[in-house]
């Protein structure tokens, strides 16, 4: 059952003619007619199905503007590196202790980053960790001697770039909250990053083949795709 909110939006958006990021923008933060800051969100499908290989994206990136989400970081680390940890802002750090705590099935975070050495006995808990997304990735700056640093970009604003299957690569990058020039430049920033990424891949046509803009209670928009994406 739809809301009386819902039904008073736009209908079949999905269907328009696609627009320019810079006129959706203020469209979707229009839509957003919620009591909270909605998550301004984007769908992605990318052209992953290539007759000689499968393009699988996996990136971080840091977002100029934040998401404007607090993120539940979670940190393993020796017992060196574990006030480093502390001290960037972490707010779960251990060791073996917290290891034992995973996999009793205490997964109250949202990231998840240890250093080298514990990777060895993290990486056993794959069952655990891989399905829900958790699983610390050196590609993805989370396995690092560098704990300091990868705190402060995961609660900054850092975001993922990762595609299913099917090609579907799905983000929020930003808040109802930010100011349009904030969004733009998040925006931005994803677009590039796929950019760089295509540039890894023997890819025949685009890579984007559709884009659409959305929020968390709103309806969607498709995206004018650009020249090169």
């Amino acid at each position: 059952m739809r809301s009386k909110r819902y039904k008073k939006l736009p209908e079949k958006t999905n269907l328009e003619k696609p627009n320019t990021i810079e006129n959706l923008i203020p469209l979707v933060k229009k839509n957003c007619t919620t009591k909270f800051d909605e998550s301004v969100d984007l769908n992605i499908l990318i052209n992953n199905k290539q007759k000689k290989n499968e393009i699988n994206i996996r990136t971080a990136i840091n977002l100029p503007s934040g998401t404007g989400k607090k993120v539940k970081i979670a940190v393993v680390a020796e017992e060196a590196k574990q006030k480093d940890a502390k001290d960037s802002g972490a707010d779960l750090v251990g060791g073996d202790d917290l290891i034992d705590k995973i996999k009793n099935g205490e997964l109250n975070f949202e990231k998840l980053i240890c250093t080298p050495s514990m990777m060895i006995k993290l990486s056993k808990l794959g069952k655990i960790l891989g399905p829900k997304g958790l699983m610390p990735n050196p590609k993805l700056g989370t396995v690092t001697e560098d704990i300091t640093k990868a705190v402060k970009n995961a609660k900054a604003g850092q975001v993922e770039l990762k595609n299913d299957k099917d090609g579907n690569i799905a983000l929020s990058f930003g808040k109802k909250s930010f100011s349009d020039d904030k969004l733009l430049k998040n925006f931005n920033t994803i677009i590039d990053a796929l950019e760089k990424e295509k540039s890894n891949f023997t890819i025949k046509g685009d890579l984007i083949k559709n884009l659409f803009i959305t929020s968390t209670m709103g309806v969607s928009y498709r995206i004018k795709l650009g020249k090169n994406m």
